[in-house]
Protein backbone atom coordinates (compact mmCIF):
# COMPACT_ATOMS: atom_id res chain seq x y z
CA UNK A 1 0.00 0.00 0.00
CA UNK A 2 1.49 3.46 -1.32
CA UNK A 3 0.33 6.89 -1.12
CA UNK A 4 1.08 10.38 -2.73
CA UNK A 5 0.31 13.70 -1.84
CA UNK A 6 0.04 16.52 -3.41
CA UNK A 7 -1.66 19.48 -2.37
CA UNK A 8 -4.48 21.45 -4.37
CA UNK A 9 -4.95 24.95 -2.84
CA UNK A 10 -5.97 24.25 0.60
CA UNK A 11 -6.84 21.01 -0.01
CA UNK A 12 -4.96 17.66 0.06
CA UNK A 13 -4.61 14.87 -2.54
CA UNK A 14 -3.84 11.57 -1.97
CA UNK A 15 -3.16 8.23 -4.53
CA UNK A 16 -3.95 5.51 -2.74
CA UNK A 17 -1.84 2.56 -5.36
CA UNK A 18 -2.38 -1.32 -4.39
CA UNK A 19 -0.45 -3.93 -6.28
CA UNK A 20 -3.10 -7.45 -6.62
CA UNK A 21 -2.52 -10.47 -8.30
CA UNK A 22 -5.05 -12.37 -7.77
CA UNK A 23 -9.28 -11.21 -8.93
CA UNK A 24 -10.58 -9.78 -5.69
CA UNK A 25 -14.68 -9.57 -5.86
CA UNK A 26 -14.74 -7.67 -3.17
CA UNK A 27 -11.64 -5.54 -4.19
CA UNK A 28 -13.39 -1.84 -4.42
CA UNK A 29 -14.66 -2.23 -0.81
CA UNK A 30 -11.13 -2.91 0.24
CA UNK A 31 -9.70 -0.45 -1.48
CA UNK A 32 -12.93 2.25 0.01
CA UNK A 33 -11.73 0.99 3.43
CA UNK A 34 -8.26 2.00 2.36
CA UNK A 35 -9.59 5.26 1.13
CA UNK A 36 -11.53 5.67 4.27
CA UNK A 37 -8.40 5.06 6.86
CA UNK A 38 -5.94 7.46 4.71
CA UNK A 39 -8.73 10.05 5.68
CA UNK A 40 -8.77 9.18 9.16
CA UNK A 41 -5.22 9.86 9.60
CA UNK A 42 -5.65 12.97 7.52
CA UNK A 43 -8.47 14.62 10.09
CA UNK A 44 -6.49 12.56 13.24
CA UNK A 45 -3.24 14.71 12.07
CA UNK A 46 -5.02 18.07 12.52
CA UNK A 47 -6.47 19.11 9.35
CA UNK A 48 -9.93 21.06 8.92
CA UNK A 49 -10.45 18.75 5.58
CA UNK A 50 -11.37 15.16 4.56
CA UNK A 51 -8.51 15.02 1.50
CA UNK A 52 -9.47 13.27 -1.74
CA UNK A 53 -8.05 9.94 -1.95
CA UNK A 54 -7.92 8.15 -5.31
CA UNK A 55 -7.58 4.68 -5.22
CA UNK A 56 -5.60 2.97 -7.77
CA UNK A 57 -5.23 -0.68 -8.66
CA UNK A 58 -2.63 -2.32 -10.63
CA UNK A 59 -3.26 -5.78 -11.25
CA UNK A 60 -1.21 -8.72 -13.10
CA UNK A 61 -2.78 -11.59 -12.31
CA UNK A 62 -3.07 -14.63 -14.72
CA UNK A 63 -7.10 -13.94 -14.86
CA UNK A 64 -7.44 -11.25 -17.79
CA UNK A 65 -8.90 -9.32 -17.96
CA UNK A 66 -9.63 -8.21 -14.31
CA UNK A 67 -13.14 -9.92 -14.03
CA UNK A 68 -14.98 -7.57 -11.61
CA UNK A 69 -16.59 -4.52 -11.01
CA UNK A 70 -14.25 -1.38 -9.63
CA UNK A 71 -17.01 0.46 -8.36
CA UNK A 72 -17.70 -0.19 -4.56
CA UNK A 73 -21.34 0.69 -4.85
CA UNK A 74 -22.19 -2.34 -7.15
CA UNK A 75 -21.12 -4.35 -4.13
CA UNK A 76 -24.58 -3.87 -2.90
CA UNK A 77 -27.84 -5.89 -3.92
CA UNK A 78 -29.48 -2.78 -4.74
CA UNK A 79 -26.62 -0.23 -5.93
CA UNK A 80 -29.24 2.43 -6.87
CA UNK A 81 -30.29 2.89 -3.34
CA UNK A 82 -26.75 2.67 -1.83
CA UNK A 83 -26.11 5.23 -4.26
CA UNK A 84 -28.62 7.35 -3.09
CA UNK A 85 -28.10 6.97 0.58
CA UNK A 86 -24.11 7.16 0.24
CA UNK A 87 -24.58 10.57 -2.02
CA UNK A 88 -26.74 12.43 0.32
CA UNK A 89 -27.02 13.74 3.54
CA UNK A 90 -27.32 11.40 6.05
CA UNK A 91 -30.45 11.06 8.00
CA UNK A 92 -30.50 13.32 11.19
CA UNK A 93 -32.84 12.64 14.46
CA UNK A 94 -32.08 15.80 16.80
CA UNK A 95 -33.58 15.49 20.10
CA UNK A 96 -32.24 19.02 21.21
CA UNK A 97 -34.98 20.68 18.99
CA UNK A 98 -38.11 18.51 19.41
CA UNK A 99 -40.55 19.50 21.73
CA UNK A 100 -41.14 16.85 24.54
CA UNK A 101 -44.84 16.28 23.66
CA UNK A 102 -43.59 15.02 20.49
CA UNK A 103 -41.11 12.90 22.07
CA UNK A 104 -43.53 11.20 24.63
CA UNK A 105 -45.51 10.36 21.10
CA UNK A 106 -42.38 7.94 19.99
CA UNK A 107 -43.28 4.62 21.90
CA UNK A 108 -39.95 2.44 22.06
CA UNK A 109 -37.96 5.00 21.24
CA UNK A 110 -39.54 8.00 23.24
CA UNK A 111 -37.58 7.07 26.61
CA UNK A 112 -34.03 6.79 24.83
CA UNK A 113 -34.96 10.24 23.22
CA UNK A 114 -36.25 12.18 26.68
CA UNK A 115 -33.56 11.41 28.43
CA UNK A 116 -30.73 12.16 25.97
CA UNK A 117 -32.33 15.64 25.34
CA UNK A 118 -32.43 16.25 28.71
CA UNK A 119 -29.98 14.47 30.81
CA UNK A 120 -26.87 16.45 30.50
CA UNK A 121 -28.34 20.18 30.74
CA UNK A 122 -31.77 19.24 33.25
CA UNK A 123 -30.98 18.18 37.10
CA UNK A 124 -32.95 14.91 36.27
CA UNK A 125 -35.31 15.02 39.40
CA UNK A 126 -36.95 17.90 37.30
CA UNK A 127 -38.52 15.76 34.50
CA UNK A 128 -38.71 12.52 36.38
CA UNK A 129 -42.91 12.16 35.89
CA UNK A 130 -42.76 12.56 32.16
CA UNK A 131 -40.47 9.47 33.27
CA UNK A 132 -42.86 7.62 34.75
CA UNK A 133 -45.26 8.10 32.56
CA UNK A 134 -43.26 5.92 30.08
CA UNK A 135 -41.93 3.67 32.01
CA UNK A 136 -45.65 2.98 32.95
CA UNK A 137 -46.43 2.25 29.15
CA UNK A 138 -46.40 -1.28 27.15
CA UNK A 139 -43.04 -0.48 25.69
CA UNK A 140 -40.70 -0.50 28.35
CA UNK A 141 -38.89 -3.83 28.57
CA UNK A 142 -36.86 -4.44 31.67
CA UNK A 143 -33.17 -4.34 29.50
CA UNK A 144 -34.54 -0.70 28.41
CA UNK A 145 -34.99 -0.17 32.13
CA UNK A 146 -31.46 -1.34 32.80
CA UNK A 147 -30.00 0.69 29.81
CA UNK A 148 -31.77 3.60 31.17
CA UNK A 149 -30.42 3.40 34.40
CA UNK A 150 -26.92 3.07 32.89
CA UNK A 151 -26.94 5.76 30.73
CA UNK A 152 -28.19 7.85 33.36
CA UNK A 153 -25.55 6.87 35.93
CA UNK A 154 -23.10 7.52 33.06
CA UNK A 155 -23.98 11.48 31.80
CA UNK A 156 -27.09 12.40 34.55
CA UNK A 157 -27.07 15.70 36.12
CA UNK A 158 -28.94 15.07 39.92
CA UNK A 159 -27.31 15.48 43.59
CA UNK A 160 -28.79 12.04 44.25
CA UNK A 161 -29.44 9.38 41.86
CA UNK A 162 -30.10 6.59 44.70
CA UNK A 163 -33.41 9.11 45.29
CA UNK A 164 -34.31 9.06 41.75
CA UNK A 165 -34.11 5.70 41.41
CA UNK A 166 -36.03 5.03 44.70
CA UNK A 167 -38.17 7.61 43.42
CA UNK A 168 -39.23 5.77 39.77
CA UNK A 169 -39.19 2.49 42.08
CA UNK A 170 -42.00 3.60 43.91
CA UNK A 171 -43.89 5.19 41.14
CA UNK A 172 -43.57 2.25 38.51
CA UNK A 173 -44.43 -0.92 40.46
CA UNK A 174 -43.82 -3.19 37.25
CA UNK A 175 -40.30 -2.27 37.42
CA UNK A 176 -39.38 -1.90 40.86
CA UNK A 177 -37.40 -4.95 41.25
CA UNK A 178 -35.37 -3.88 38.58
CA UNK A 179 -34.83 -0.64 40.13
CA UNK A 180 -34.27 -1.84 43.18
CA UNK A 181 -31.68 -3.91 41.90
CA UNK A 182 -29.75 -1.32 40.71
CA UNK A 183 -30.03 1.14 43.79
CA UNK A 184 -28.91 -1.64 46.23
CA UNK A 185 -25.91 -2.26 43.84
CA UNK A 186 -25.26 1.53 43.97
CA UNK A 187 -25.29 1.66 48.03
CA UNK A 188 -22.70 -1.42 48.10
CA UNK A 189 -20.45 0.61 45.54
CA UNK A 190 -20.83 3.52 47.98
CA UNK A 191 -20.10 2.00 50.91
CA UNK A 192 -16.97 0.03 49.31
CA UNK A 193 -15.70 3.25 48.38
CA UNK A 194 -15.94 4.36 51.73
CA UNK A 195 -14.50 1.55 53.47
CA UNK A 196 -11.31 1.97 50.45
CA UNK A 197 -11.07 5.76 51.02
CA UNK A 198 -11.29 5.19 54.89
CA UNK A 199 -8.01 2.98 54.35
CA UNK A 200 -5.96 5.06 51.97
CA UNK A 201 -7.15 8.38 54.93
CA UNK A 202 -5.60 5.62 57.29
CA UNK A 203 -2.69 4.60 55.42
CA UNK A 204 -1.54 8.50 54.98
CA UNK A 205 -2.34 9.30 58.58
CA UNK A 206 -0.07 6.39 59.58
CA UNK A 207 2.82 7.41 56.94
CA UNK A 208 2.56 11.38 58.32
CA UNK A 209 3.30 9.50 62.09
CA UNK A 210 6.14 8.12 60.66
CA UNK A 211 7.49 11.24 58.53
CA UNK A 212 7.05 12.80 62.20
CA UNK A 213 8.86 10.39 64.12
CA UNK A 214 11.66 10.84 61.54
CA UNK A 215 12.21 14.09 61.94
CA UNK A 216 12.07 14.08 65.50
CA UNK A 217 15.09 11.78 64.98
CA UNK A 218 16.71 13.96 62.99
CA UNK A 219 16.28 12.82 59.28
CA UNK A 220 16.06 15.64 56.65
CA UNK A 221 13.23 16.03 55.04
CA UNK A 222 14.25 15.35 51.81
CA UNK A 223 15.12 11.59 52.91
CA UNK A 224 11.76 11.23 54.90
CA UNK A 225 10.33 12.19 51.87
CA UNK A 226 11.49 9.63 50.19
CA UNK A 227 10.95 7.01 52.43
CA UNK A 228 7.53 7.55 53.22
CA UNK A 229 6.37 8.71 49.80
CA UNK A 230 4.80 11.92 50.91
CA UNK A 231 5.58 15.18 48.85
CA UNK A 232 7.01 18.29 50.06
CA UNK A 233 4.55 20.22 50.59
CA UNK A 234 2.80 17.71 53.09
CA UNK A 235 6.46 17.31 54.89
CA UNK A 236 6.72 20.68 55.03
CA UNK A 237 3.64 21.16 56.88
CA UNK A 238 4.52 18.29 59.70
CA UNK A 239 7.42 20.51 60.80
CA UNK A 240 5.99 23.30 61.59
Amino acid sequence: LYSLKTSQGKGYVFALIEHQSRPDKNMAFRLMRYAIAAMQQHIDAGHEHLPLVIPLQFYHGKVSPYPYEMNWLKGFANPDQAKALYTQDFPLVDVTVMPDDEIMQHRRIALLELVQKHARHRDIMDFIQPLVTLLLTDYTTEKQVQSLMSYLLQVGETDDIEALITSLASSVPKHEDTLMTIAEQLRQQGEQRGIQRGRQEGRQETLKEMARKMMLNGMDQQSVAEVTGLSKDEIAQLSH
